[in-house]
This record gives C-alpha cells, sequence and structure tokens, in this order.
C-alpha cells in the first residue's frame, strides 16, 4: 500500500494519532502539566495534500512545513481547510519571505534581524518564534544564545509579526534522552527573554520535550510513517 492511498490508510492513521496523543498526555502528566497547552503539530514535508487532508478531519489544525517550495506546490489543494494553520519550520532564506509570508501563517524559523525585516516588510500579519542553535553542528541553522537580545528587539520594531516563542532542533541521536539538555536549554532562555512559547521535540523525543516545558512539539514519523519519494 502507497503511504498516499489516504482512504485505505485511513485506520492505520486513527490508530497512530490516538497513540501520539496518549504520549503527550502521559508526558504531561508526569509533568504536571494540562495536555491541552501542547500543541501537536503534524509535520507533513514530502507527503502529498490528501495526507494533510486525511490529519485535518482526524482533528488536526496545525501543520508543519519545512520547504517554501514545495509547499506553495500543495498549499492550493488544502487552502479550503477551514481553520487549518501553517507552520514554517524549516530554514528560511531571505529571498523567500515574500512567498514564505503568503503560504505560512507561523514563520518558527526566523534567526536575523535581516530575515524579521524582509518579513515585515511583507506588510502580512504573521506569527513568528525564533529559532536558537544549541549545538556545535554546522549544518544547523539558527541564532545564538548571545544572538537573541539583538534578535528580539528586531522584532518587536516590527509591528506586522507576533513573537511567540522559541524554537530549536537538537542534534539527531536514537536516544531521546540525549535531546533533554538541549531542551532545558532553551526553557532557560525562553525565561530569560520572556517568552512563553517553546516548540522542541519531534517523534522519538517528544516526551523530554514537553517534560522540559514544549508548548509545541513538531511530529512527523510517528503519525505518518516514514518519509519516502515513491
Amino acid at each position: 500500500m502507497a503511504y498516499w492511498d489516504v482512504q485505505a490508510a485511513a485506520e492505520v492513521f486513527a490508530q497512530r494519532l490516538a497513540a501520539v496523543q496518549a504520549r503527550i498526555e502521559a508526558a504531561a502528566g508526569r509533568a504536571h502539566r494540562d495536555p491541552a497547552d501542547i500543541t501537536l503539530l503534524a509535520v507533513t514535508k514530502v507527503f502529498p495534500p490528501p495526507v494533510i487532508r486525511q490529519a485535518y478531519a482526524a482533528g488536526l489544525r496545525e501543520f508543519g512545513e519545512n520547504y517554501v517550495q514545495e509547499f506553495a506546490a500543495k498549499a492550493p489543494q488544502v487552502r479550503d481547510l477551514t481553520g487549518a494553520r501553517f507552520h514554517l519550520i524549516g530554514h528560511l532564506q531571505s529571498n523567500k519571505s515574500n512567498l514564505a509570508a503568503e503560504l505560512f501563517d507561523c514563520i518558527q524559523t526566523v534567526d536575523t534581524p535581516k530575515l524579521a525585516r524582509r518579513l515585515e516588510f511583507t506588510g502580512r500579519a504573521l506569527e513568528v518564534m525564533l529559532e536558537v542553535k544549541l549545538s556545535s553542528e554546522t549544518a544547523k541553522s539558527g541564532a545564538t544564545p548571545e544572538e537573541l537580545p539583538e534578535l528580539i528587539a528586531a522584532v518587536r520594531e516590527c509591528p506586522n509579526l507576533t513573537l511567540t516563542g522559541l524554537m530549536t532542533m537538537p542534534p539527531w541521536s536514537d536516544d531521546p534522552e540525549a535531546a533533554r539538555p538541549c531542551f532545558r536549554r532553551l526553557r532557560e532562555l525562553s525565561g530569560r527573554h520572556g517568552l512563553a512559547g517553546l516548540s522542541m521535540g519531534m517523534s522519538h523525543d517528544l516526551e523530554a520535550a514537553i517534560e522540559e516545558g514544549a508548548t509545541c512539539v513538531r511530529v512527523g514519523t510517528a503519525l505518518f510513517g516514514p518519509r519516502r519519494k515513491t
């Protein structure tokens, strides 16, 4: 069965969604938190529009995409989904800021004052989060903790942008506990700068993220299965 065979996969998806929601509730319980305060962001990169529509039909309303051009091709087929919101969670080049502002409700990966100003100049009201780099990996994007004060100030000078919090992408590890120090560090930075939102944690480590204060977990594989192109 192809992963985009939505009708045939509906029962499987329902089971996966229930399992993810149970994991969120259990982690929130351990942290003495209300699971309603944690947004499940369904990451639909690579998957076609019928998969987004399936998730919407199951009750999900927040969706994450990594690539501007990929979502530009999918957007016309999902724009009729009332109440659906789309987040950009991949790196955004400033020269694609106009298109990104048209497509997305939230940009989670603002990492420079230049990018913030580019988004402001589009004239569209946007939610934004600041991506923070908390590892030495050269492939990772994001502002350093030391750059945050300047970046926060720049975003707050942009009336079209609403700053909701911080996001991070820890180095990959098979051990879900390996990301906990990054999650804890992001929570500390959010407290220092008075930002409530924390986008952190994915399919394999969402429990650690929630226990450390995540308000948004970005889940793809646990909902939709492994990504593949054919």
